[in-house]
């Protein structure tokens, strides 16, 4: 039995190994080829698939490509209150405003003040008052004037004595001496404020030691006067400023970066709640003024009838012309499109609309010079953004989310 056993699994090996080894390789080639269809078959879906999100991308970026006018209805024109106007090169008439300040003439004003440490015992004006060159103004006391006083009496009783015995008499040397102190001891009253009637005075022995009176040195009004009698004031301290209103100064304030020409003599008009007046550019300041970081210009203004006063706000008008024909829109009819440039809606046709990009140029008033747009087009100047709002829409994509 084992013996056939043996003889029958001999029978079966030698059976396998004479299978051809054409149809292992072919069983190997179709197994082969059954993953390579797998690839194959998965690449040309993944293809597909790119080339319908290609053909999709393409179809949007043609949409948006094509957005490039509108149309609009007359009703819809009328509604949202579109005004297109031709543009015609001309020569304008425009004005820049600027906020503007009425201030004192600092030439023509005086500031009152102490030159020396001093008490003031009286005031002899107040605030708005009229007042006329030697008129006085406030009565002081001080220690150091008192001093010079004393000294000034005496050094004056010296000299009038020496100059009535003569040259001769008292000699040189004292005739020199008595001259150059008495003629310190005068500077020194002077110095201090002292008017030439006061110094007279002093000179009779009618004035009170360390009493001293400043008087007007211009005409015009008391602009301030803050100071209280009995109040204790330091050398240079204010005590009132007189100015001569009949001209007066417009500081106007113009933006830093403004490249607005305004030379010596360029005419403004100044308006207040109720009036109008004109001024002229007499200075511009070279720096910004640091709390505001605004540019200066003074102008001088006339007040002979005084109804302007310091520290009114104003409207500051520049009045201008252009050397040569130009074309403006208003600032309405510019808008800014996608890319960020500026645009003007161009009527090709009865309420048909297309972006036109242009350059700006110079503001001229309300409108603004621009270029790149031809004369005698016709303009969206009123309403441009209900245009470009529907523009908007004409160029969007459902399915671009």
């Amino acid at each position: 039995m084992k013996k056939i056993t043996f003889i029958f699994l001999t029978l079966l090996a030698i059976q396998a190994s004479n299978v051809p080894a054409s149809e292992t390789q072919e069983d190997e080639q179709v197994h082969s080829s059954h993953k390579d269809d797998g690839k194959e078959h998965k690449h040309g879906e993944d293809s597909h698939e790119k080339d319908e999100h290609k053909h999709n991308e393409d179809s949007h970026g043609e949409e948006e490509h094509e957005a490039k006018e509108t149309s609009l209805t007359s009703e819809q024109i009328q509604l949202a209150g579109i005004k297109i106007s031709t543009l015609v090169p001309k020569s304008l008439n425009y004005q820049v405003y600027a906020p503007g300040e009425i201030k004192a003439n600092g030439y023509t004003s005086y500031l009152v003040s102490p030159r020396v440490d001093s008490v003031v015992l009286k005031r002899h004006a107040s605030l708005g008052d009229h007042i006329a060159v030697g008129q006085p103004l406030v009565t002081l006391f001080s220690e150091s004037v008192a001093e010079a006083q004393a000294q000034y009496q005496i050094a004056n009783g010296e000299w009038l004595r020496v100059k009535r015995l003569g040259r001769k008499a008292v000699g040189d040397k004292r005739f020199l001496s008595a001259q150059s102190e008495n003629s310190a001891a005068l500077a020194r009253l002077k110095a201090y404020g002292l008017s030439s009637n006061a110094i007279e005075q002093l000179q009779k022995s009618k004035n009170v030691f360390g009493e001293y009176t400043l008087s007007a040195d211009v005409n015009g009004v008391v602009l301030t006067d803050d100071f209280h009698q009995g109040q204790r004031v330091n050398a240079g301290e204010a005590l009132m400023i007189v100015a001569d209103e009949k001209e007066l100064w417009v500081e106007a304030r113009l933006p830093a970066n403004s490249k607005l020409a305004l030379p010596k003599g360029t005419i403004a008009v100044v308006q207040t709640s109720a009036d109008r007046f004109e001024a002229t550019v007499s200075q511009e300041a070279h720096t910004i003024e640091p709390t505001t970081r605004t540019r200066i210009v003074r102008l001088t203004i006339q007040n002979n009838a005084h109804r302007l006063h310091s520290g009114l706000f104003v409207n500051v008008f520049f009045k201008f012309k252009t050397d040569s024909e130009v074309i403006a829109v208003p600032e309405t009819a510019l808008m800014r499109n996608s890319d960020g440039d500026w645009v003007v809606f161009i009527e090709k046709s009865p309420g048909q609309f297309e972006p036109h990009e242009i350059t700006l140029g110079r503001p001229l008033g309300k409108l603004r010079e621009v270029f790149g747009v031809d004369a005698r087009t016709k303009v969206v100047t009123e309403g441009a953004f209900f245009v470009a709002s529907q523009l908007a829409k004409g160029g969007f994509d459902p399915h671009n989310h």
